[in-house]
């Protein structure tokens, strides 16, 4: 998911399955690079790949996608209230400070 290739083939995949061509398309690498993303991809099990005659094509699985988010959720809340908390330390210094230039 840090990888922002991988990124944009989970995003390519979200409109509906494609094979290898499809999604190397709008990338200026290679297919066996693309093919490379594509099984860690599939080994994170974020995608699943089947052979449909000649071709192999990918499709997003949406239930670890899922996890994911509601992973990346608690760490949001997290960071929010973190950030919440450095603000209102960073408004207590501002009136600490001022309160100390009009003692001066």
């Amino acid at each position: 998911m840090a990888d922002p290739t991988r990124r944009a083939i989970l995003s390519r995949l979200a409109t509906g399955e494609a094979s290898v061509n499809e999604i190397a398309a709008p990338f200026e690498m290679s297919q066996p690079a693309v093919s490379k993303h594509l099984k860690v991809l599939e080994r994170a099990g974020l995608i699943e790949r089947n052979v449909d005659k000649q071709r192999r094509p990918a499709r997003l699985k949406a239930e670890p996608m899922e996890a994911a988010v509601r992973w990346l959720e608690e760490f949001k809340q997290f960071w929010s209230s973190s950030f919440d908390q450095l603000d209102d330390l960073l408004e207590e210094l501002k009136k600490v400070e001022k309160k100390g230039e009009r003692h001066e």
